[in-house]
C-alpha cells in the first residue's frame, strides 16, 4: 500500500540562449486509511538536475535526479547514508519487465480557470489507470492483483517564470528512461512507474507549470482486498504552488551532503 500511495504523490520547450535555475515549494495534503497527513515539498532544478525535498515532521526526505550522469540519490536528513542508483542499467532492466497491459494516462482541457498562487491556471482532467498489486514480493511477484485509479483536476499556468527549465528537465529525463519514484517500489510495481512517467509527459505537453493538482485514488479489482479497499474509501492528495523563485542554486544542492556515505544500489 505504502509504495502504491508513493507511487501515486507523488509527471518540448523550445531552446532558450541559456539555462536558468528554478525553485518551487508546495504544500502537500493528502488523506489514506484514514490517516490526515501534510507536508511541504521544494523542488530545485538547475539544467538536467533536480532536488526533490519532502519535509514530514523533523524529517527531510531528498530525491535527486542527475540526468546527464545517468543517477538518482535518495536519502534523508537523519540517516547519514545515501542510496545511489545507476538508472541506465535501471532503465534497461525495468524496460525488460515493465508491463503495460491495462495502463492508461490522459490529461485533457476542461475550458475552466482559477487563481492560484496569483496566476490565473487554466483547468485540465487527468485520469490514469494502472496495475497493482498488494502483498508482492520485493520482485513484484505473487500478491493480489488490483487495479489504481487516478483522477482529478489539475491547474497549469503558462508563462511562469521558470517554466522552459522545468519543461526542458523533463523531456530530458523522460528521454534518458528516468521514472519519479523510489526505484525499489518500480521494480515491484513496474506499471506503476510506468504511468507516472506518462503522466508527467502528458503535464509537460501543456507546456505550462501544474500549480495545483488533486488526485484520487481508488482501488478496484477482485477479491477480498478490493472488496475492504473499496470501503475504507478513496485516498486523496492535493498539491499546491506556494512560490516560484528563479535566482542562481548552489551546485553542492545537487549532490548528498558531505560526509554521507554512499550505497550503490541494484
Amino acid at each position: 500500500m505504502t509504495r502504491t500511495i508513493s507511487a501515486a504523490l507523488a509527471i518540448v520547450v523550445s531552446a532558450a540562449p541559456a539555462w536558468a535555475d528554478m525553485k518551487m515549494t508546495q504544500t502537500v495534503s493528502g488523506k489514506a486509511l484514514g490517516i490526515d497527513g501534510s507536508s511541504l515539498s521544494t523542488t530545485y532544478i538547475k539544467g538536467n538536475k533536480m532536488r526533490a525535498d519532502v519535509v514530514v515532521k523533523d524529517v527531510t526526505r531528498t530525491t535527486i535526479y542527475d540526468v546527464d550522469a545517468h543517477k538518482m540519490y535518495i536519502f534523508d536528513s537523519k540517516k547519514k547514508e545515501a542510496d545511489v542508483w545507476d538508472m541506465a542499467a535501471f532503465a534497461q532492466e525495468i524496460g525488460s519487465t515493465m508491463q503495460v497491459d491495462g495502463m492508461t494516462a490522459s490529461i485533457k482541457p476542461n475550458g475552466q480557470t482559477k487563481q492560484v498562487a496569483g496566476k490565473t491556471a487554466a483547468g485540465y482532467d487527468m485520469a490514469i489507470t494502472m496495475p497493482a498489486t498488494m502483498g508482492a514480493d520485493k520482485n513484484g511477484q505473487g500478491g493480489m492483483k488490483m487495479i489504481a485509479n487516478l483522477s482529478g483536476p489539475v491547474w497549469i499556468v503558462k508563462g511562469a517564470p521558470g517554466t522552459d527549465d522545468y519543461l526542458r528537465f523533463y523531456k530530458a529525463a523522460s528521454e534518458k528512461g528516468f521514472i519519479f519514484s523510489d526505484p525499489r517500489a518500480a521494480k515491484g510495481q513496474p506499471g506503476q512507474a510506468k504511468a507516472m512517467r506518462e503522466m508527467y509527459n502528458q503535464l509537460a505537453a501543456t507546456g505550462g507549470l501544474p500549480y495545483e493538482m488533486e488526485m484520487n485514488i481508488k482501488m478496484g479489482g477482485e477479491g477480498p482486498m478490493a472488496g475492504l479497499m473499496s470501503r475504507m474509501g478513496n485516498m486523496t492528495s492535493t498539491s499546491t504552488v506556494q512560490t516560484v523563485d528563479t535566482a542562481p542554486l548552489d551546485d553542492a544542492l545537487f549532490a548528498p551532503p558531505a560526509g554521507y556515505k554512499l550505497s550503490t544500489k541494484k
